[in-house]
């Protein structure tokens, strides 16, 4: 059985290589620690392995690990879905949310940073797919949804997300990141103000190489690090 360092180093050496084959510079490929459902400790044990970004979906379990674990070392991004009654315990916890989905989303995100006097950077999740089960605006609809955000003074978007359907097929989950790579570039070309579009978060355990390849900066990666999920 590997090592939780070990998995961590593997992971780095893939995103690494994946960088090199499509001729990026490895340092602009940032890697997310998922760690939804692992224990502090082990959290702990990836932080000392080099992890420096962790990756919470649920804002119930999240809040008590950040209280315990702390921000020194380390920072905390949200990639799950957000509850806009859940906003109040994510600004000032989390460095970037992942999943920002609908004005209403974006507004109250908004609210709640200004009345605490910060900013809060955030990514716009698209789903790409036309999944119904998936969460993210159609991407008909994302020139609109980033306007009235851009104008927003208590956030700043960064960038897209997405979660394709899973597959073993790399030439089917390559089309889904390749589809947001040129939906990006189609926004950048509008200029929309208070938005940039630098980052792209995109990739999983089972694909993150893939997504690299297309252009993913953030890659979110749990089961390659941590193991196989408990819970």
């Amino acid at each position: 059985m590997t090592s939780l360092t070990d998995n961590f180093a593997s992971v780095r050496r893939r995103i690494t290589q994946a960088a090199l084959r499509s001729g990026r510079d490895p340092e602009s490929v940032h890697l997310v620690a998922v760690s939804k459902t692992v224990p502090v400790e082990r959290i702990r044990e990836a932080k000392e392995a080099g992890a420096e970004v962790f990756g919470e979906n649920k804002v119930q379990e999240a809040v008590p690990k950040i209280e315990v674990i702390g921000s020194e070392g380390c920072r905390w991004h949200f990639i799950g879905h957000l509850q806009k009654n859940k906003v109040k315990y994510v600004v000032g916890r989390f460095d970037l949310v992942h999943s920002v989905d609908s004005l209403e989303l974006a507004e109250k995100l908004s609210a709640e940073s200004e009345k605490r006097g910060v900013v809060t950077p955030v990514l716009i999740q698209v789903n790409v797919s036309g999944e119904a089960s998936k969460f993210g605006i159609d991407p008909q609809h994302l020139e609109g949804l980033l306007r009235r955000s851009g104008a927003l003074s208590g956030i700043a978007v960064k960038g897209l997300m997405t979660i394709p359907p899973y597959t073993p097929d790399e030439e089917e989950a390559r089309k889904h990141f390749a589809n947001l790579r040129a939906l990006r570039d189609r926004m950048r070309k509008q200029n929309i103000p208070g938005v940039s579009l630098d980052e792209l978060s995109m990739g999983m355990s089972h694909d993150f190489e893939i997504a690299i390849e297309e252009g993913a900066t953030w890659v979110r990666v749990g089961t390659a690090i941590f193991g196989e999920r408990t819970g």
